[in-house]
């Protein structure tokens, strides 16, 4: 991880720790690590979107790069269209499940993949040059917004099955999906209730989305629907709601998969990769039904790279990043919904069956400190944690990380006892303020 890139590109608030200046020398240093490239750049719908995609195009045309701006698109469809157009990079202007006040910068190479670690340390070490061309060697500058269709046909074709006598709620949490969601589950036949699916950038993902599934709960009784989808800002993530309304996460979601896959014989090596936040109650269900899961570190990018070592077909987050890696090198929240959509209905089943579990109680807490990696690094912290792991003793898991895209630790406590879970995430969260204070 660079000083600038996290788990998950760059991302901050907009004209504090995210500039248009930054953003001109992301756009440059694609220039200089590549002779003329082509780069594509989409967007959610965020107020800052065309301020910071035009410094990210700038930058990257003074090094002489032709750039293609493709407008508001998911996160997904961005690496799916830069892979078909055979461009050199596509860029991400969005903060993915984060406010409207932020933003971000995804970079994906010409394979449609995320770049890796290295990779972003590269750009960041290109900071300190730029390359400017003479007046006739600068770059382009084109706007086709028509590009979206390509990824639009891709999801449709992906679909096996026609959705037709479901009711589907989405919430598209003002954001790039807010368009093409709808209008895909329309065209596989499903009556769709759509919410928080106009253009609207100030409201994106404020109490919306999925971050706030209780909105899509409401919905999904109201209309008796079969199912719901939220997503999130740049519909990467999924959060599904069943037909009894209950909440299903991006674990519950791969625990389905992965048994349907094995199923019908697309589960490579019966493995199944999740993170260090997967549920226990997942790893052990599946462990039963002949299924390995893989853990990895918190961040999709750490989950893809595990994939393709390892040659896998299926893996994610608790979060809602689903890979479906036969079929995106991405997470992508409208595929993994309409994937789970025909699960259900090749299985002739519902959605509260195919994806039933009883989890581990697991107590999630957030931190916002002024410097985070210092109280990681902490003494204290560090004999705070190994006192309630001995609490634990074998019964359950205890995590605690610095945030790879907030100035936040994140404290995880999971076991069968809930109220245990609760007092050791209240202990350690009290130390770690103790701590931010005396900084």
């Amino acid at each position: 991880m660079g000083i600038f890139f996290g788990t998950d590109g760059l991302r901050g608030k907009v004209n504090e720790e995210l500039t248009y200046d930054i953003a001109y020398k992301i756009g440059n240093a694609l220039s200089i690590l590549k002779e003329n490239p082509t780069v594509i750049i989409g967007c959610d719908t965020r107020i800052s979107n065309t301020y910071l995609t035009l410094g990210v195009a700038s930058g990257a045309m003074s090094g002489g790069a032709k750039v293609i701006d493709i407008g508001v698109c998911p996160t997904a469809g961005i690496a799916y269209i830069t892979r078909e157009l055979k461009a050199d990079y596509g860029v991400v202007i969005s903060a993915s499940h984060n406010s409207g006040e932020y933003n971000g910068v995804k970079v994906f190479n010409g394979e449609g993949y995320k770049l890796s670690d290295k990779e972003e340390e590269l750009i960041e070490r290109c900071f300190i040059r730029e390359k400017i061309n003479d007046c006739f060697n600068v770059g382009s500058f084109t706007q086709d917004f028509n590009l979206v269709k390509l990824y639009k046909k891709f999801l449709i074709n992906s679909s096996e099955n026609s959705l037709k006598g479901k009711t589907i709620v989405l919430d598209c949490a003002y954001g790039a999906s807010h368009r093409i969601a709808p209008d895909v589950f329309r065209k596989l036949g499903a009556n769709v209730i759509a919410s928080n699916s106009t253009n609207e950038g100030e409201k994106i993902n404020k109490n919306c989305g999925a971050l706030y599934p209780e909105n899509l709960v409401k919905r999904v009784f109201r209309y008796k629907a079969d199912m719901g989808f939220a997503f999130d800002g740049d519909a990467d993530r999924l959060i599904a709601v069943d037909e009894k309304g209950n909440v299903i996460d991006g674990d519950m979601i791969i625990y389905g998969l992965a048994k349907y896959y094995k199923k019908i014989g697309k589960l490579k090596s019966n493995k199944v990769v999740g993170t260090s936040h997967t549920n226990m109650a997942i790893e052990q269900d599946l462990k039963e039904q002949g299924i390995d899961l893989i853990r990895t570190d918190i961040g999709d990018k750490y989950v893809l790279a595990k994939l393709i070592e390892k040659n896998l077909s299926l893996g994610g987050e608790q979060s809602g990043h689903i890979i479906l890696k036969d079929l995106s090198t991405t997470g992508d929240g409208i595929l993994s919904a309409i994937t789970v959509a025909n699960m259900i209905i090749s299985e002739n089943t519902s959605m509260s069956k195919a994806l039933k579990i009883d989890l581990y109680p697991q107590t999630n807490r957030n931190v916002i400190v002024e410097d985070k990696f210092r109280i990681m690094n902490s003494e204290e912290l560090s004999e705070e944690i190994a006192k309630r792991k001995t609490m634990l003793s074998g019964k359950g898991r205890l995590m605690i990380r610095a945030s790879g895209t907030e100035p936040k630790i994140r404290v995880m406590v999971e076991s069968q006892d809930g109220n245990l879970n609760e007092r050791i995430a209240e202990e350690i969260v009290t130390v770690i303020k103790k701590i931010n204070v005396e900084i």
